[in-house]
């Protein structure tokens, strides 16, 4: 193996062993995912792991299936914004690069699956820095309407890192990706002669502990589809949606969601370890997220009812 892969020991799933837990399991991936994930030797689906993340990647689209991270807010520490991407040679022909970032300029940013500060921990600086420069490998980006990416979706991965994990000491696992779905729209322009579709969904499930020593889990859903339509970086759809694709639509507004953990194994189709639900309403519930400081006072906000609540009564 490259050197420069040596020391990348991946997801940890005795995260949480000390904790009084088992394995925290990677998700499992569906059928529809057989023929477009590489295997090894073995013939296990390959993993790449990374510095305190892992990922699996889909040969077909180019972009990861999923990512698994872990937070350890305790030992959270300051580290330098990598300069540059590069391509994972350990799997050069499953990956996207610049020549599909850069095609339309100024809109679509390298969306990182794994927060860059959410894996720069470890015992001292240096191990925080190397952690954070293991995420700018283009297998751990998909593409990101900038408006998202540096917005509405930042907004969320911040609360869960600084609002809850450093803040209170905690270890968390998060996994994260892209819903790659046949919907997805095409991109206003080929690359490499090719047609690249363009994920409208992003998820994100995290798995914590809490006070009574028990395992729990929460999930979300957002949408970038009308941000990507509204600046012309995907061709519309001339017919109408499919019966199938109204789900879709209900999250179509560029907004974050707060979601029950089986709506997203139907849409992303993977399967994630069983933990107490947080959220179990059938009704999504829109994460209004203030445009201010990330220690702001955050609520949810449910368009069903009518009722606000207090964010932390709800995740962490």
């Amino acid at each position: 193996m490259n050197n420069e892969y040596q020391n990348f020991s991946g997801f940890d799933k005795q995260f949480f062993s000390d904790q009084g837990h088992s394995d925290i399991k990677l998700p499992q991936l569906s059928k529809k995912f057989k023929d477009e994930v590489d295997y090894d030797e073995s013939g296990s689906i390959v993993v790449l792991p990374y510095i305190n993340y892992s990922l699996v990647l889909s040969n077909i689209r180019k972009l990861p299936i999923f990512v698994a991270a872990n937070i350890d807010g305790k030992q959270f520490l300051k580290a330098d914004r990598a300069s540059s991407w590069k391509k994972d040679n350990r799997s050069l022909l499953s990956q996207w690069g610049q020549e599909l970032y850069t095609a339309i300029p100024g809109f679509l940013d390298r969306g990182h699956m794994a927060k860059r500060e959410d894996v720069q921990w470890g015992a001292n600086k240096n191990a925080a820095q190397v952690a954070s420069d293991s995420t700018f490998f283009y297998s751990n980006a998909v593409p990101q309407h900038k408006d998202l990416n540096r917005k509405i979706w930042k907004r969320l991965e911040n609360y869960i890192l600084h609002k809850e994990t450093t803040t209170k000491n905690l270890r968390i696992c998060v996994f994260t990706g892209p819903i790659l779905i046949e919907s997805d729209l095409p991109f206003a322009q080929l690359i490499e002669k090719k047609e690249v579709l363009i994920p409208s969904f992003f998820w994100k499930v995290v798995f914590y502990q809490k006070a009574d020593g028990k395992l729990y889990r929460v999930g979300f859903l957002i949408s970038q589809r009308q941000l990507l339509i509204r600046d012309k970086l995907v061709i519309e759809p001339e017919l109408e949606l499919a019966e199938d694709d109204d789900l879709f639509m209900r999250f179509s507004d560029a907004e974050t969601y707060q979601v029950n953990i089986s709506l997203i194994e139907q849409l992303s189709g993977l399967l994630f370890q069983e933990a107490i639900d947080s959220y179990t309403d059938d009704r999504e519930v829109k994460l209004i997220l203030n445009e201010v400081e990330i220690d702001a006072d955050l609520e949810i906000f449910s368009s069903d009812n009518q009722e606000n609540y207090e964010i932390e009564n709800l995740i962490l």
